[in-house]
């Protein structure tokens, strides 16, 4: 069964903003990474000292909900307020993810297809037809 998080994205201020919500929350980050870990994109510009610090991903368990959120990547440029927030499909299988991705982006607006990532996920991302932004993400080895 896929499960449904929300995903925050934030212009530079990710870290700040989740460890408020963890001082709120409690608990504990299973993963907090930053641009800088990264591979380097080919022909890609390298990112300035503030920009690989910013926050690519980080996730923290409320409950039986994970919030998960992000800072704006330079390249894409800042996010706008109002939009600043996605649904992250969790699923069970490439063949699901494929399913879930090509029936939801009908009509959308793809901005990663789906395709294996350096962090081990197959994942891509897109906006649909209703202009609501969506992740799809399967974790062949999740993390326990």
């Amino acid at each position: 069964m896929a499960t449904v998080n929300p995903y925050l994205m934030f212009n530079g201020n990710c870290e700040e903003a989740f460890l408020f919500y963890k001082s709120v929350f409690g608990g504990e980050f299973p993963y907090i990474g930053k641009f800088k870990e990264a591979p380097a994109e080919e022909g890609g510009e390298e990112l300035s000292e503030e920009d690989a610090n910013r926050i690519m991903h980080v996730s923290l368990p409320i409950g039986n909900t994970i919030l998960m959120g992000s800072d704006s990547h330079p390249k894409y440029g800042d996010v706008v307020f109002g939009s600043n927030f996605q649904i992250s499909i969790n699923v069970e299988s490439t063949e699901e993810a494929d399913r879930i991705f090509n029936e939801l982006s009908a009509e959308g607006k793809i901005f990663m297809p789906m395709d294996k990532t350096f962090w081990g996920s197959y994942f891509g991302m897109f906006q649909d037809k209703f202009g609501i932004s969506w992740m799809v993400n399967f974790d062949e080895n999740p993390a326990k």
